[in-house]
């Protein structure tokens, strides 16, 4: 039996496409939170072209979304503009992706990428991504094909049509999650503290499944007159059942909607009470994502605004450590000590710290004192 055809995908991967794009459009993050992040995608997806928003401040589905089909602005094609509620603008996208069409043959060659694209469907490496799916390799052999890929860093390997048939699933279930009664709910506050006990046991699907309706309605209500002279306890109410849901969606592998959460969460609480530990929740899912250099800027933020748990020290010092600013880790492992973070959980950062700085802070060790040493 000739052994299968291996393509390795790294040449087309599309991680972050999404992402890249927005860094060129002024209006990404409104657009992601009025009419859904996955959504704006589909429409880039399918050549929808969003033009205008008229929203519905009190019913959401309502929203009136101006898009035009077929527009081209290399070839100065405006596309045929048309003009649908949010809901049905969001079953129409989900209508065009969900139908399985015709692929291209399997590729002969390794370095064929254009039949690799059209063989495994340019619409699903670009639907992979916004469910974590990062893909790594395709198979080819004498009984069909297969993709090779990790999905919350485990590797899975699917047959391709089942691969597809899995992804059309995840774009059903996003409509479904918005349709379902709950998403169209008031605004429930008194969630927030059963949030709170579930996110204590570790249950994050319970926390998504009380909270994850809140998102699309909240980054509405922040725009009105309402949301803008809402009072303070309510805001930081709302601020932190926005960490809990942005935290759980984190741990359940959607990292980009998580905090995009937290930022909306950010945003209710201002400079409240709520603000550090927001700040805190999104600096730690920077620097856990491998992101430490982001991670800085939010961790400040938490150490600068009040009273914060501890950790923040150590996630600062892991943080600064980790981009080779060792002077401020070491100033961030002081303060971590002074605010009582346990030795055991600056264990790890102290050691790389010392061999980072070497004999310079045996010296100044020396110099200073007992108050600076670091065992």
């Amino acid at each position: 039996m000739a052994a299968p055809l291996v393509v390795s995908l790294e040449a087309i991967r599309t991680d972050g496409w999404f992402e890249r794009i927005g860094e060129g459009i002024g209006s990404f993050q409104a657009l992601c939170d009025i009419v859904g992040a996955r959504f704006f995608a589909f429409a880039m997806i399918t050549g929808a072209r969003i033009t205008s928003l008229t929203v519905d401040r009190r019913t959401p589905d309502n929203t009136l979304v101006e898009f035009a089909v077929g527009a081209d602005e290399d070839a100065g094609i405006a596309g045929e503009p048309q003009r649908l509620t949010l809901s049905e603008f969001r079953q129409r996208l989900v209508n065009a992706l969900v139908i399985d069409e015709p692929h291209g043959i399997a590729p002969k060659r390794p370095t064929d990428l254009e039949a690799v694209q059209l063989h495994i469907g340019v619409r699903y490496l670009l639907l992979a991504p916004l469910y974590g799916y990062a893909l790594r390799e395709l198979r080819v052999g004498p009984d069909g094909s297969s993709i090779v890929l990790f999905h919350d860093a485990i590797e899975e390997t699917y047959l391709l049509p089942a691969f597809r048939a899995r992804i059309r699933t995840h774009v059903r279930e996003e409509l479904e999650r918005v349709q379902r009664p709950a998403a169209r709910s008031a605004i429930d506050l008194a969630r927030v503290v059963e949030a709170e006990t579930a996110a204590k046991r570790g249950d994050s699907l319970k926390v998504l499944d009380l909270l994850g309706s809140w998102p699309a309605p909240l980054a509405i209500f922040l725009r009105t007159p309402e949301g803008q002279l809402l009072n303070p306890e309510a805001r930081a109410t709302i601020a932190r059942g926005l960490g809990l849901l942005g935290s759980a969606c984190i741990a359940l592998g959607e990292h980009g909607k998580g905090e995009e959460v937290l930022r909306l969460g950010i945003q209710y609480a201002g400079d409240g009470v709520s603000a550090p530990e927001l700040f805190l929740r999104l600096g730690e899912a920077m620097l856990k994502d491998g992101r430490p250099g982001e991670s800085i800027g939010p961790l400040r933020r938490a150490a600068n605004l009040g009273t914060v748990p501890p950790r923040v020290w150590s996630l600062l010092a892991e943080a600064f450590l980790t981009r080779g600013r060792n002077l401020a880790a070491l100033g961030a492992v002081l303060e971590a000590r002074a605010a009582g973070t346990p030795p055991a959980e600056l264990e790890e950062v102290v050691g790389r710290l010392k061999e980072a700085l070497g004999a310079p802070l045996d010296a100044w060790q020396r110099a200073v004192g007992r108050a600076a040493q670091l065992e």
